[in-house]
């Protein structure tokens, strides 16, 4: 019988389902409009998403004497890319291939994470590398960062594990003390075994492990309704895509036999619970930014930071949203997070 906790986080995945479905189709339309004039192309399948490419500059514009940092990119705020083409730390950040290459068009450069629309990495950069010095002052602030060191992308951290080993974690961004994970469209926090979080050294020190999201890991792959020959038959082979009782029987299927297959016992919110024991192990603090148009994330972040054992642990776990960020960025930042991500500010000069 599942426990409470897993019952609360299954009604969590059908309304991140719904939420990211819906932010998804919205930032589909909005790129669809912004794309216009820009280098893009759109993915295949079912609703396509666009990505852009780098647009480089003319032998003509060269001859004239443009310099390479006018170069741009459709995904980003135009000040943003020329800082992240300054800096090749920052510029390092695109050396990570698209997961979902094959399912773009066939182009001669490969297809980057950052070139999505859908991208987080590319929305934190747009926003941190388009700051200028007093928006970083009052970014800074907001989000109490010592120093004026520069952000960090992809910052890789090392967790201890009990048997005294690391596990080396990506995290979004490490700016001074504050390691950040930024969100946007992801449908999760992603789900691991209990066998695999609970070996991380710091794990019992810190987290009150009867509080945590559980779930119950299915070990064998999922399995397609035609697999099963002995119940999908001819009658069902033709059924037209819109044939609502072909598709209830067939998912009832896949269903049964998905509830037949062996389970382990997992943690849900595991990319949350791995980069709390990042800050624990750094002597960090740790801030979830994501949409507001996605409560669900926000929900899901409240779940696993009740289970903080120490109130000086908790006081060192944030979350925004980066329509509060928003209100801290000059204007023409925030005029392209509106038209682009539908980011409207909130707080605007007061929340400096």
């Amino acid at each position: 019988m599942p426990c409470a906790g897993g019952v609360i986080w299954l009604d969590m995945v059908e309304k991140a389902s719904r939420y990211a479905g819906e932010l998804r189709r919205e930032l589909g339309e909005r790129n669809r409009l912004w794309a216009r004039g820009r280098a893009h192309v759109e993915s295949y399948g079912t609703p396509p998403v666009i990505v852009y490419e780098p647009e480089h500059p003319t032998d003509e514009d060269l001859a004239a004497g443009t310099p390479l940092s006018d170069r741009r990119h459709g995904n980003f705020f135009d000040a943003a890319y020329a800082a992240i083409l300054e800096r090749p730390e920052w510029m390092r950040r695109f050396d990570k291939i698209h997961a979902q290459g094959r399912a773009m068009p066939k182009s001669e450069r490969r297809w980057r994470e950052l070139d999505s629309s859908m991208s987080s990495d590319a929305l934190l950069m747009n926003f941190f590398c388009g700051l200028g010095p007093a928006d970083l002052a009052a970014v800074r602030r907001r989000l109490g960062v010592d120093g004026e060191v520069e952000p960090l992308f992809g910052w890789k951290a090392r967790v201890p594990l009990a048997f005294g080993r690391f596990d080396r974690t990506e995290v979004d961004m490490r700016w001074g003390s504050l390691l950040v994970e930024a969100k946007l469209t992801e449908g999760d926090f992603q789900t691991r075994e209990a066998r695999m979080v609970e070996a991380y050294r710091d794990f019992d020190a810190v987290f009150e492990k009867d509080l945590l999201p559980r779930v119950e890991m299915r070990t064998a792959r999922r399995r397609a309704a035609v697999e099963f020959a002995e119940e999908f038959t001819q009658e069902w082979e033709g059924a037209a895509p819109n044939d609502e009782a072909a598709r209830a029987y067939q998912g009832a299927l896949v269903a049964r036999a998905r509830e037949a297959e062996p389970a382990e016992a997992g943690y849900a919110g595991y990319q949350l619970i791995r980069n709390v024991l990042a800050a624990y192990a750094e002597r960090c603090s740790f801030c979830v930014v994501h949409d507001a148009r996605r409560p669900d994330l926000r929900e899901a972040w409240f779940q696993v930071m009740a289970a903080v054992k120490t109130a000086e642990m908790r006081v060192r776990c944030k979350v925004m949203t980066w329509q509060e960020l928003a209100g801290l960025a000059p204007e023409g930042l925030q005029e392209f997070l509106e038209i682009k991500y539908g980011i409207s500010a909130c707080g605007g000069a007061d929340a400096r």
